[in-house]
């Protein structure tokens, strides 16, 4: 068993999953997300990273990760969606990391590929809502081991997708592409890097394009989210929406 931190609130546990065993593994961050619960140290997450492989080179994370997450202090954007009748739908680690709060429906993801797959899937379901998607290889598999050329291959099949699901959407769709932090898997280190975050939005519906103004906060992507399906942000959110300026 592996145990470490990082920059981020989070404590990570690995356990291969061939000798330590996956349901020990659980166990472990299960008792790990218990004694950090103490107010003085109110530990963001406790990560489960199984893997699997005998020796050096060999060593290869597996589609077992679960995290094991504080629940939001207040509503989010996705409550006041839930509350509004709204599907809330999740792809990837999203449901772990709000632990099912605001969550109307969850799909677990093998890979970054898989999850666009699955995405492509929900896109041509007639369901009224959010999809709210996280592509986890980009950091996890690339970004953190500093793999510029499996990072370029993983653009690419990322591309693909995204051609795919851009024919599935409908005219009323709104597509948003974002980050939670950057990664230069060119940099040195392993943690994360301090890039500002894309905002590209999409619907077939837009009549033009152009550049929206910087802003000081991804929360805005949330308010417009809120705004988008009329919803109400909840009382001390920050962020603004940027729906207006969507054309």
């Amino acid at each position: 068993m592996i145990v470490y931190t990082s920059a981020d609130s989070v404590l990570q546990i690995c356990g291969n999953e061939e000798t330590f065993g996956l349901e020990e593994l659980y166990r472990c961050c299960e008792i790990a997300r218990e004694l950090t619960m103490k107010e003085e140290w109110r530990v963001g997450r406790v990560i489960a990273r199984p893997y699997i492989g005998k020796r050096k080179g060999e060593f290869k994370r597996t589609s077992n990760r679960h995290d094991y997450a504080l629940k939001p202090f207040g509503k989010t954007a996705l409550d006041s969606l839930k509350a509004g009748g709204l599907d809330v739908i999740s792809v990837g680690k999203i449901k772990d990391i709000f632990d099912g709060e605001g969550i109307t429906e969850a799909y677990k993801s093998k890979s970054s590929v898989h999850g666009m797959e699955q995405t492509i899937e929900i896109a041509r379901k007639d369901f009224h809502g959010l999809c709210f998607v996280n592509l986890v290889d980009f950091d996890a598999l690339w970004g953190h081991r500093r793999d510029p050329e499996g990072y370029a291959q993983e653009i690419e099949k990322f591309d693909v997708n995204l051609g795919k699901l851009l024919e599935t959407l409908r005219d009323d769709d709104l597509l948003i592409i974002t980050a939670d932090h950057g990664n230069d898997p060119t940099y040195t280190g392993t943690d994360h890097t301090r890039e500002k975050i894309p905002f590209l939005a999409f619907s077939p519906s837009m009549q033009g394009g152009g550049q929206i103004r910087e802003k000081d906060t991804f929360a805005v992507i949330g308010a417009t989210a809120a705004e988008n399906f009329g919803a109400a942000m909840p009382e001390g959110s920050i962020g603004e929406s940027l729906l207006d300026q969507l054309i």
